[in-house]
């Protein structure tokens, strides 16, 4: 028998907020970047090693609500190995999402991301699972100095 959709999304989220793989800081990082949501009060630190317009490396470490660190989780395991302009499409994607889109929500460019689709029901968490993206956006420009 297999798991209810929810229950495996469910699991997936709490999977990336308890043991990321991304967790800490980046050495010798091309930007360093704290947000915060000050609805919530969940913090992101956000550190990343930019080489030849590639992202080589990203991390974070912050506190904050299962969707927060979650969803910055997954965005750092996304961002690894990708360009600027790859970045972009996926974050834009994502905020489709974040915004209640059903397309997105079957967008496999997203993976483990689409996980947070329940999210567009919570308007009050969307800024959560933004809040990794954000950082990654000033992060760029931060990198681009």
């Amino acid at each position: 028998m297999s798991l209810p959709l929810e229950s495996v999304y469910q699991e997936l989220i709490l999977k990336h907020y308890r043991s990321s793989a991304h967790r800490g800081e980046v050495e010798e990082p091309s930007a360093a970047v704290a947000e915060r949501n000050p609805l919530c009060g969940d913090d992101i630190f956000l550190t990343v090693r930019v080489r030849e317009g590639i992202v080589e490396d990203v991390r974070f470490s912050g506190h904050g609500c299962a969707i927060s660190q979650a969803a910055a989780s997954m965005m750092c395991e996304h961002a690894v190995g990708k360009s600027w302009d790859e970045i972009h499409r996926v974050a834009d994607r994502f905020r489709d999402l974040m915004h209640g889109s059903e397309e997105a929500a079957r967008d496999r460019a997203l993976g483990d991301m689409r996980a947070l689709a329940g999210v567009a029901r919570l308007p009050r968490r969307v800024k959560c699972a933004m809040l990794g993206w954000d950082a990654l956006a000033e992060a760029e420009k931060q990198a681009a100095e």
